[in-house]
């Protein structure tokens, strides 16, 4: 072969070599980029369970990237890295698809660890006869949490003893609470299922992503095998609503429990709409507990709410947001877009550290064209029906009022769980 001929052939070969180290370049870049902002914001510990990548054992197939949906994981210098650990919410899709065996599964880091209920393969706690499945027990995500919650209802389905006027109590309806209640009523337990919030409840129909994703079929009671590939969460909600309307499936909303008692036959689950008497518990709520309130007079009025779940519910409405992290300032600028809305944003410290920092200019510029007030170093002081007392650096502002969004974080349950005896151990980086 001549040189011109070997020149032809060689062409086409360097030309995609060309655009390949091109693209890559880009997407490390950008990678770099995502890493530098989590890091400058201080958003470096996953909150959940999460991958550990050993950069000796990955050889840059970028098979997890691809299958990761949030984004949280890039490529840099040609190996997978965490690029973005807050946004990793532990469905853990990321360990099989590396052909490579380059990542495992993790509880918690070195520096911030993450507490998890002491469970048997049955799901059962050490106190006999409380049940943990789904995200309290660090498994989070629809299939797995479903699993866990027909497992646990098959486990306190052979308990023998105790009588009560109900088998078990189901606390939460994400999906381990609801797949659980199916269990319930295919082995004609007696069951009650309640949930804290006003509709289904769960940390799943509370995220704000387009996508989630089940990773594999997953066979329900009363309902045959369901599978998303990929499904938003009004569709995961529209999905559950069908199956209650299909099996008469009974939950009671806006009943949060309040204590567990151990009786001589099983337990007392006091709530605040009555009490049960039960031989069984099952804990299927999640790790953000109950949400974390101001302690001001008024915040018992309805329209104190602890999430956004509609921007557009607040059009032509005086609305406070109270918080510093990005779920307060992405709830104030999406209300702030609303047409007719006049928002505050209320904030206890001077700066919104804990922000992601394409959050921070863009409430900054719209602080700067109007479409929203910026309140640092302020604290509610006084709820009322039509308006709202503010204290900011020794001065008292009244402003109208008419709604109000407390994005506080939760009480984690943690402290619940050690009153009742339950053991619950710090994992720093485990399995």
């Amino acid at each position: 072969m001549n040189i011109e001929s070997f020149a032809i052939y060689l062409a086409p070969l360097a030309l995609i070599v060309f655009f390949y180290l091109r693209g890559r370049y880009k997407h490390e870049s950008s990678a770099v980029e995502v890493l530098t902002e989590s890091i400058e914001a201080g958003l470096t510990e996953p909150s959940s369970l999460h991958p550990e990548i050993n950069p000796n054992l990955c050889m840059g197939a970028g098979s997890c990237i691809t299958a990761c949906p949030e984004g949280a994981i890039g490529m840099i210098k040609g190996k997978a890295v965490l690029i973005n650990p807050t946004h990793c919410i532990g469905h853990g899709v990321c360990a099989p698809a590396c052909p490579h065996d380059a990542i495992k599964l993790v509880f918690g880091t070195a520096k911030r660890g993450m507490d998890i209920p002491q469970v048997n393969p049955n799901f059962e706690t050490n106190v006999p006869g409380i049940f943990i499945a789904g995200e309290l027990g660090g498994m989070g995500l629809i299939r797995k949490a479903a699993t866990q919650g027909i497992q646990a209802m098959e486990s306190i389905a052979k308990l023998k003893g105790g009588n009560n006027p109900y088998d078990v109590v189901i606390i939460g309806t994400g999906p381990a609470g609801l797949a659980a209640t199916l269990a319930a009523i295919e082995s004609k337990l007696r069951y009650v299922t309640i949930e804290q919030e006003e509709a289904l409840g769960g940390a799943i129909f509370q995220y704000p992503r387009n996508k989630i994703v089940m990773t594999a079929p997953v066979k329900l009671p009363l309902v045959g095998k369901v599978h998303f590939q990929e499904v938003s969460k009004e569709k995961l909600l529209e999905f559950w609503q069908g199956i209650i309307q299909k099996t008469g499936l009974k939950l009671n909303f806006n009943e949060r429990m309040e204590n567990i008692t151990k009786t001589d036959k099983g337990f007392t689950v006091k709530t605040t709409k009555g009490s049960y008497e039960t031989r069984a518990v099952l804990l299927a709520i999640g790790r953000r507990g109950t949400p974390r309130k101001l302690g001001v007079p008024g915040e018992d009025l309805p329209k104190v709410v602890y999430r956004l779940i509609e921007p557009e519910q607040y059009k032509n409405m005086h609305v406070l947001v109270v918080g510093g992290g990005d779920s307060a300032l992405e709830a104030a600028m999406a209300i702030a877009d609303q047409p007719g809305t006049t928002v505050t944003l209320s904030y206890r410290s001077d700066a919104f550290g804990r922000g992601k920092p394409k959050n921070r200019d863009r409430l900054k510029l719209m602080s700067e064209q109007g479409k929203l007030t910026v309140r640092l170093k302020s604290n509610v002081k006084l709820v009322e029906k039509d308006k709202v007392t503010i204290e900011q650096e020794g001065n008292m502002l009244v402003i109208p009022n008419d709604a109000i969004i407390v994005c506080a974080g939760g009480i984690l349950p943690t402290p619940f769980l050690k009153q009742i005896g339950v053991i619950v151990e710090s994992k720093f980086g485990t399995e």
